[in-house]
């Protein structure tokens, strides 16, 4: 059994353990870019929300590839990313010890979808998260202190992040409480990332400010949650013989008799899904506009390109299941991203240089594909299904009866 590393290896990967469920719901950021003086200031991350997937036709352009100058159908993700408002700053010191919150300042005032977050009980509590605070942007005192604090982060600070919350209104979700995380500001000195800060409080940030067409980036989730699951599902080892006494679905042997302990090696039962994850190089191949009103006419034309010229949404026919329409900006990422329909992830640019061709290769979108995602979907838009299946019965407007004159 020379060859048993190859021929039965071991079922699992040995690197995402321990396999339990996810502290957070969003996904964590553990690192950030590393600094560029010499860039303008510019938000690190962002937060979007997964509605579903289509696919595109492309062609590729890779000089050297066989498939160069052909036409290539690939599986894309949408995922909606309206504004985030900047709600706060944060200013680091280094120590000996790591990173430590030197100043922390909030804006004057906040929305009740970012208070939310602070409350266990929204409706029942008095809502009075940030009165006292505010007041400090209003008298003397408070913006002499206000003053101070900036000047302090100038001085001493050399990490300066920004406080962050989406805009849940603005999506087809019934939860009311905004995602709010801190967001790492790269470029420029601190000065001007404290001023970029100041500047931007209380005003919204779009996503085309952060990131830009054809860049790689990185997506941060929690994956789809599937409870408790036994080690052939879990692990996917192999199932023991027909006969087997007392169940097949196991493994046959957990280990020696010393040491007298099972090894933590060893696949066993246990949480399957809800874990975090952080997945590498999705790259943007398109940053949509959402549905706005240009001189006086309401646009809707964010899945047009310019081979097909079709007036139509991103949101498919019927509407993405499980989610909705999307009307806002959003982001399409080549292939799958982690977690289930309606999920928060956080969109984080590149820890890496990259100079791959692959990675460098302009995106040119020929198609995107618009049908019923709710079964075998036959039409792009609903007038090229009006103008196929004629006038329908539902479509008509029902002509009430005209009631019969009272005799007298």
């Amino acid at each position: 059994m020379s060859h048993r590393k190859f021929h039965a290896p071991r079922h699992g990967h040995m690197g995402f353990l321990p396999r339990k469920r996810s502290k957070k719901h969003r996904g964590q950021v553990r690192s950030w870019p590393k600094d560029d003086h010499s860039l303008p200031v510019h938000l690190t991350a962002f937060l979007g929300y997964k509605a579903g997937m289509t696919h595109i036709l492309r062609e590729v352009h890779r000089a050297g590839l066989k498939v160069s100058k052909r036409e290539e159908v690939e599986a894309v993700t949408i995922i909606e990313t309206p504004p985030v408002i900047v709600v706060g700053i944060v200013g680091y010191i280094q120590t000996v010890r790591g990173l430590r919150a030197l100043k922390t300042i909030f804006a004057e005032h906040l929305s009740d979808e970012c208070k939310r977050r602070f409350y266990k009980n929204w409706y029942k509590s008095k809502k009075k998260a940030f009165t006292k605070y505010s007041k400090k942007w209003q008298d003397e005192t408070g913006k002499k202190q206000l003053d101070k604090d900036f000047n302090a982060m100038k001085k001493y600070c050399s990490i300066i992040r920004v406080i962050v919350h989406s805009q849940m209104r603005l999506l087809p979700l019934r939860q009311k409480k905004a995602h709010i995380m801190e967001v790492q500001l790269n470029g420029g000195s601190t000065a001007d990332k404290v001023d970029w800060a100041k500047e931007h409080l209380e005003r919204a940030v779009p996503v085309s400010s952060v990131f830009y067409q054809d860049e790689m980036i990185d997506v941060i989730g929690v994956t789809k949650g599937h409870g408790f699951k036994g080690v052939t599902n879990r692990w996917h080892t192999k199932k023991l013989p027909r006969k087997t006494h007392k169940g097949l679905r196991k493994v046959a042997c957990i280990g020696a008799w010393h040491p007298a302990r099972v090894g933590f090696t060893v696949a066993r039962a246990g949480q399957k899904g809800y874990h975090h994850r952080t997945e590498l190089n999705k790259k943007i191949y398109r940053i949509g506009k959402g549905v706005h009103i240009k001189d006086g006419k309401v646009i809707r034309n964010n899945a047009s390109t310019n081979y097909d010229i079709t007036q139509k949404t991103i949101t498919p026919m019927g509407a993405f299941p499980r989610y909705g329409e999307v009307n806002n900006d959003y982001v399409m990422v080549k292939g799958c991203v982690v977690g289930a329909k309606k999920r928060v992830l956080t969109l984080r640019k590149s820890l890496l240089t990259h100079i791959s061709r692959k990675s460098r290769e302009p995106i040119e979108l020929k198609f995107i594909d618009t049908t019923s995602k709710f079964g075998h979907g036959r039409f792009q838009t609903a007038q090229e299904k009006r103008a196929f299946m004629g006038p329908q019965k539902k479509d008509a407007h029902k002509i009430l009866p005209e009631p019969l004159p009272e005799e007298a």
